[in-house]
């Protein structure tokens, strides 16, 4: 894993997140978004979320990457056996989420999770990036059905970039 490559994205996106609230108008962040249902608002706190959520799924992996495989695969059907009630919070978090974060608190909170995983990445020892589990493949496009610490430290990125391309803040799609 190249970490340097990792803590690059996480600077580009920081200032991409930061560029995308400080420039967009309320007229633009209500704007419906490109292949979602979220405005723009939401769809930006969704993306934020992205990176929170990476903290909990790094926990995650360090629990299940020490059980046998059959425990992390059990674990994995569950939550692919919930994803209808999965997918309706994943909808409605946003939609509630952004009336109580503003512009100010979501930029603070990005930057809090990415000077975290910032940390966590740079002492994480070389050998628990190969450390993996398995994940509920329909809970979202980038989750493979093993995945390691490694590739959980690149998954918000990965994450936002697809989010990112369904703005439509300059009034396009």
């Amino acid at each position: 894993m190249d970490r340097q490559a990792v803590h690059d994205d996480y600077e580009r996106v920081r200032r991409t997140f930061h560029r995308l609230l400080d420039t967009a108008s309320e007229a633009a962040l209500a704007r419906a978004t490109s292949g979602t249902r979220w405005n723009n608002e939401q769809l930006l706190w969704h993306m934020l979320f992205g990176y929170v959520v990476t903290l909990r799924l790094l926990f995650l992996v360090r629990v299940f990457g020490r059980l046998p495989a059959v425990v992390g695969k059990g674990f994995a059907r569950a939550l692919d056996a919930s994803t209808a009630p999965f997918d309706l919070i994943n909808y409605l978090g946003p939609r509630g989420a952004v009336k109580v974060y503003g512009r100010r608190r979501m930029g603070d909170a990005f930057d809090r999770v990415i000077d975290s995983l910032h940390r966590r990445l740079a002492a994480e020892p070389e050998a628990a990036l190969t450390r993996g589990m398995h994940y509920p493949m329909r809970w979202d496009p980038f989750f493979k059905d093993f995945m390691t610490l490694a590739d959980i430290y690149r998954y918000p990125t990965q994450h936002f970039d697809h989010h990112h391309a369904q703005l439509t803040l300059d009034g396009g799609h």
